[in-house]
């Protein structure tokens, strides 16, 4: 016989605000060594609960019975290009289209990836008419698109500090006859290997230094600790193959708009963002 599991308590607003004012210490912390961050904590607190309460609207609203399906896709749409822009502003060095290279890399590699969870692993099942239900795919997306972004940013950073900071050498090469894809295989290979390599630190600590939220979440509402866990395992290696992808597709449209057909590196297209 399976254990009984208490079901989810719920919170207050007086329980949310006396969490909230933990952010006191931090602010305390800040002004006793003299590290100027007050400003800067409480407009991240602020952001914090207006920004998830109005996205906790929008899911309300959204996971409703009875909701197109349109509805589901397009805020999967919304936090899709959020996602792809805020990985940009995260560089120093862009050019031009990296814009659109960004959603491109973000949109290709998560929804792929999420998309294989949903039919293929999970094997959500058609309700009501509905093939996508929302409970599973914006959590879910969400979580990926989260790691996938920070993948991508690491990436093309490295790769554009990379190619700047040796670009000297990657031109030698090119002159000495080496093709584009020599010339900057060693920036390529060090950029997807930045965007990887916290994913990978992740998952080799994950259930001994801390349990991840997604788990941690299912456990307070209730479900099966070893379905907590099964479901946890395949979170990680959904998000694991996402930024993998992600970080790999930026990497890849963004050399080839540095280099040209013909073997020659555009440094000139690779500018330092102002400060």
């Amino acid at each position: 016989m399976s254990p009984e599991y208490i079901k989810y308590i719920n919170l207050s607003l007086w329980d949310v605000a006396i969490a909230a004012s933990l952010i006191l210490i931090s602010g305390a912390i800040s002004v006793g060594l003299r590290l100027g961050l007050e400003r800067r904590l409480a407009l991240a607190a602020v952001r914090t609960v207006v920004q998830l309460l109005l996205i906790g609207l929008v899911l309300l609203w959204i996971f409703a019975p009875g909701r197109p399906w349109h509805f589901v896709v397009g805020l999967a749409t919304v936090m899709t290009l959020i996602a792809g822009g805020a990985a940009v502003r995260r560089t120093e060095r862009r050019y031009r289209g990296v814009w659109l290279d960004s959603v491109i890399s973000m949109w290709t590699s998560s929804w792929l990836v999420a998309a294989v969870a949903l039919f293929v692993v999970i094997r959500v099942q058609r309700h009501e008419g509905v093939w996508f239900p929302p409970q599973y795919i914006i959590p879910l997306l969400g979580m990926i698109l989260g790691n996938t972004l920070n993948g991508i940013s690491l990436g093309f950073d490295r790769l554009g500090e990379e190619l700047a900071g040796k670009r000297d050498q990657v031109e030698t090469a090119l002159a000495m006859g080496a093709t584009r894809w020599e010339a900057a295989r060693p920036a390529i290979q060090t950029a997807v290997r930045t965007g990887m390599v916290p994913t990978i630190n992740s998952m080799m600590v994950v259930g001994l230094v801390s349990l991840p939220g997604m788990m941690t979440g299912q456990l307070l509402g209730g479900m099966n600790a070893m379905q907590a866990v099964m479901y946890q395992i395949v979170i990680m290696f959904v998000i694991a193959a996402g930024t993998a992808l992600g970080t790999v597709c930026i990497v890849l449209l963004s050399y080839r708009r540095l280099f040209t057909p013909h073997h020659q590196f555009v440094a000139v297209r690779l500018a330092k963002r102002r400060p």
